[in-house]
């Protein structure tokens, strides 16, 4: 039994990466949950327009926090400045009453706002009794709308981002096990006897798994707006663009991790490791808000993070373009890095392995084609030699 034990060891010591997956893995499960696994929201950005914008910003306290002011604009502004993602609640004082605007889209900023506008509601009506004095009756009651998600629908939010989650499944899982796959079965070695680039090949490998991303992502828009009425508000070119980009970047990824993985094990436990913190801190489950600044810097790493801009921003607030040019831009530097690294690795695997050692020129006195010297040339074996004439 000892000797299996030790066996056992050894052999572990031996495969590294999965030695390693045992260690950096329930690392990385603790710090992401212990810091990331918050529904507390403890910022809610506001934007603050009217006549008595400055009056708004002495009276919100703290989870609110004005992000910019405009007494010059209206309740138009204010509505634009939710749906290009530039606050999660607006506030327009052009009336008799102030106009509340939330971002239904933003679930937790959204309920947690509701919260914090009832306390205050709650205190002002205190501070407006009789003897307290009348600074609080200064502001009437406002006027709270949601915009976007004014069930606050918990599907209307997930929906989106699951598409996402399907795409980084097919792109990273299914496109990494399929090329180790043909690795394995020895199919791959002969690419590098064949006419191809490895650009030709990189392009040839990720084409046909698109196609199957393209499917997926066209089932599960279709079940979660005929099943689940989950909206789509926006531009189908809009959001088709910034999916393109997104498979483009999950596709490669798979490809890279395939390059280097000499197993579907090895592949698999890769995959995992980049897809759970996609899944955990790109905004889909908890906000990024809550998420503490040493681990947030990750999220923004995430492919996963810049696709749920865009789709939530697209199917939930028919959001343009021109407001989401910063995860647009992401996606494609994340694009050009994560295709140039898996084709320079296709370059080295497929490389074309030297059929030999090149032949040195002859030496000084050396016929051509005679044997180097310290290396005699080998006996030609004649029909006929050694008998006698």
């Amino acid at each position: 039994m000892w000797a299996m034990i030790v066996k056992e060891f050894r052999q572990m010591r031996r495969d590294r990466r999965t030695l390693a997956m045992m260690i950096f893995l329930p690392i990385l499960l603790l710090v992401i949950l212990g810091y990331a696994a918050s529904f507390d929201v403890t910022s809610i950005p506001v934007a603050v327009a009217g006549p008595r914008a400055g009056l708004i910003e002495h009276v919100l306290r703290p989870p609110f926090e004005v992000v910019t002011s405009e007494p010059g604009q209206g309740r138009t502004w204010a509505r634009d400045q939710l749906r290009d993602n530039h606050a999660a609640v607006a506030v327009a004082t052009g009336g008799a009453r102030p106009v509340v605007l939330i971002d239904g889209t933003q679930l937790f900023d959204a309920r947690a706002a509701l919260a914090a506008l009832t306390s205050l509601g709650t205190g002002r009506s205190a501070a407006g009794a009789p003897g307290s004095g009348a600074a609080g009756a200064a502001l009437p009651a406002p006027r709270i709308t949601i915009l976007y998600n004014p069930q606050l629908a918990t599907s209307d939010i997930m929906i989106p981002g699951l598409a996402g989650v399907v795409l980084v499944f097919i792109g990273t899982i299914i496109t990494s096990l399929g090329v180790v796959r043909e690795r394995q079965s020895g199919t791959l070695e002969q690419l590098a006897v064949m006419p191809l680039r490895p650009r030709d090949v990189f392009l040839g490998k990720i084409v046909p798994y698109f196609v199957v991303s393209a499917v997926d992502l066209a089932i599960v828009l279709a079940v979660g707006i005929a099943v689940f009425g989950v909206p789509f508000r926006g531009s189908a070119a809009v959001f088709g663009l910034g999916a393109l980009l997104f498979v483009f970047v999950t596709l490669g990824t798979g490809v890279l991790i395939s390059s280097v993985s000499q197993n579907q094990g090895q592949a698999i436990q890769l995959a995992v490791m980049v897809m759970l913190p996609q899944v955990l801190l790109s905004g889909l489950i908890f906000p990024l808000s809550s998420i503490v600044a040493g681990v947030r810097w990750i999220s923004y790493l995430l492919p996963l993070t810049y696709f749920n801009e865009i789709s939530r921003g697209v199917m939930l607030r028919a959001e343009p373009i021109g407001p989401l040019w910063q995860p647009f831009l992401f996606l494609g530097l994340l694009g050009a890095v994560v295709v140039t690294l898996a084709t320079l690795r296709f370059r080295a695997y497929l490389a074309p392995a030297r059929a030999g050692r090149r032949r040195r020129p002859p030496g000084p006195g050396q016929a051509p084609g005679a044997a180097a010297p310290g290396r005699p040339r080998a006996a030609l074996s004649v029909p006929g030699a050694g008998e006698g004439a």
